[in-house]
């Protein structure tokens, strides 16, 4: 699987006009998901370790894999076709037989919300890694922007 897969982080989520965008990567590229709002805000209050007072949908995934004795193994961005990207997610589960391997088809988007709530490594197919546009730029814009409109803010 080594060199099948890249290894992969959430480098940051940014909220667009009708969506978010999430941007993954590693030290050499760095390229972005688009992702519905209500997901990327999950993503997001996740990576911050912000506890809610009910139970999100991925939430309560979570909760069923965990009530069911299943591991969240990893998490792979699989395929890109029509800049729409696709994942699977691997369970574990193991029983008096031994260890089974699930492998199912998800959005990239909630798997990556599975990923960080688990903390389970999040990969991307070398194919679609090396098809993809770095994007690394636009997210170093976007926090000097940020960074630029606190500093105004401050000195207001």
């Amino acid at each position: 699987m080594q060199n099948d897969v890249v290894a992969v982080t959430v480098k940051g989520v940014v909220p667009t006009l009708n969506s978010c965008a999430v941007f993954l990567g590693n030290e050499d590229k760095t390229f972005v998901i688009y992702v519905d709002q209500s997901v990327g805000n999950a993503i997001q209050m996740t990576m911050e370790g912000v506890k809610r007072e009910r139970p999100m949908t991925h939430d309560l995934i979570g909760s069923i894999l965990i009530g069911l004795g299943t591991r969240l193994e990893r998490v792979v961005v699989n395929d890109a076709r029509d800049q729409t990207f696709f994942a699977r997610v691997l369970l574990s589960m193991e029983n008096e037989l031994g260890t089974k391997i699930v492998e199912i088809d998800a959005r990239p988007s909630d798997s990556i919300v599975l990923a960080l709530q688990h903390k389970r490594p999040i990969y991307v197919a070398r194919a679609v890694f090396d098809a993809v546009e770095d994007r690394a730029d636009v997210l170093e814009q976007w926090r000097a922007q940020q960074s630029d409109e606190g500093g105004q803010e401050e000195s207001t």
